[in-house]
């Protein structure tokens, strides 16, 4: 008897386990490995979220199941900071929706709205989770190309007419993971545009909305006029509030979608804890000073790595948010080949830019997640590594 199912058999390589698994092989050899390759903050949550969960905890009613949609307090914290942050008004009854982090929500998506053998644009390079995602609703993956040379913007035109007949759904993700990018309201302008002709769906993922720098402020989708009528939108406070294991998310936008999604979810899961939801909605109708602070930080991180890099000789664009910088891999080297000799030579853990997609390969994604200290152990050790292939250490 076949135990696993054909969909989980022929699931991609996960290549991040792989470089976990090298980890704990080097720390097992007494090595001081430098682990840049997780997305995740590592700054504390704030207090003053921390202090309201102890709180909404030892209320007895919040440990009931909470409504399948979420609760109503979470809800309209969504809605509130959409009119205050972007000037959007949602409706929380029906164009918001609760999830156990944003990933679960692209995820279940997926599942709500593709059948099998329709495809979805996936941008390349793109989050992993968008290909696995496809591939677990056995639609069909095509890629929605993004190169340097256009700011990693998509080029509609760059689209079969077949391409864009056949595409129910387009996935989009800014700033961007893995390579930093950042969108104007005109990028949205075109994209709803071009969604409205060829009668595509939107799904936007905002997981890093609030990590920006200097005077850069990312926009919504949903500031575009028509959106609603083709788009959603997915928020976390994962990298905003440093929520990681907290599991807190929510999308927004289109009735239709929404309730799609609402529906497959109630037979899936029962929403995230009570006390979670209220910790969240409470963090988002703060004044974000806390938000603010820790962007300073990781702003602060990226000046430091930024300008080592460039003054070693490596290639990178100066992001304007996320937590990570898209470096070019010397000549010679792979993407994977560079950072497994990072890790090997130097122990340093950084992410090949294939795990990201084709269009990926040539690049490495380094996570700004550690210490300005620790940073400096970094550039050390790069400093020390002869990037044309003949080592000496």
């Amino acid at each position: 008897m076949t135990v696993v199912s054909e969909k989980v058999r022929h699931l991609p390589p996960y290549l991040f386990a792989k470089f976990q698994q090298k980890k704990k092989e080097k720390q097992k050899q007494g090595i001081d490995v430098i682990d840049l390759g997780i997305g995740a903050p590592d700054l504390p949550t704030p207090d003053f979220i921390i202090e309201k969960f102890i709180e909404e905890v030892r209320k007895p009613e919040n440990h009931r199941y909470s409504p399948y949609s979420g609760c109503t307090e979470f809800r309209e914290a969504v809605a509130l900071f959409y009119e205050k942050k972007y000037g959007v008004k949602l409706d929380p009854e029906k164009e918001v929706l609760a999830l156990i982090g944003s990933k679960e929500g692209i995820a279940n998506l997926i599942q709500a709205l593709i059948n099998p053998g329709e495809s979805v644009l996936i941008p390349n390079p793109g989050y992993p989770v968008y290909r696995t995602a496809v591939h677990l609703a056995e639609g069909k993956i095509v890629g929605l190309p993004l190169d340097e040379n256009n700011g990693y913007v998509p080029n509609f035109s760059q689209l079969s007419e077949t391409t864009k007949q056949q595409a129910k759904l387009m996935l989009l993700n800014y700033p961007s993971n893995p390579t930093s990018a950042t969108v104007d309201l005109s990028t949205y302008l075109k994209t709803v545009s071009f969604a409205k002709e060829n009668d595509i769906l939107v799904a936007n993922d905002m997981a890093y909305d609030l990590i920006t720098f200097g005077n850069y402020q990312s926009p919504s989708i949903l500031q575009t006029p028509d959106a609603k009528e083709f788009a959603v939108e997915f928020g976390s406070l994962s990298k905003s509030f440093n929520m990681t294991g907290w599991r807190i998310g929510y999308v927004v936008g289109n009735e239709e979608i929404i309730h799609a999604l609402s529906s497959l979810k109630s037979n899936i899961d029962s929403s995230q804890f009570l006390a979670t939801q209220k910790a969240a909605a409470y963090a988002l109708s703060s004044d974000l000073k806390e938000v603010q602070n820790h962007c300073k930080i990781f702003e602060a991180r990226m000046e430091k790595l930024y300008d080592a890099l460039t003054g070693m000789g490596f290639h990178v664009e100066k992001p304007r948010g996320t937590i990570f910088l898209w470096v070019k891999v010397p000549q010679g080297f792979t993407s994977t080949s560079f950072s497994e000799k990072l890790l090997e030579k130097i122990g340093i853990i950084v992410t090949p830019g294939i795990a990201f997609g084709s269009l990926g390969e040539g690049y490495i994604r380094i996570s700004l997640s550690v210490s300005t200290t620790r940073l400096d152990e970094v550039i050390s050790r790069l400093k020390s590594i002869d990037r044309k292939g003949e080592d000496p250490i």
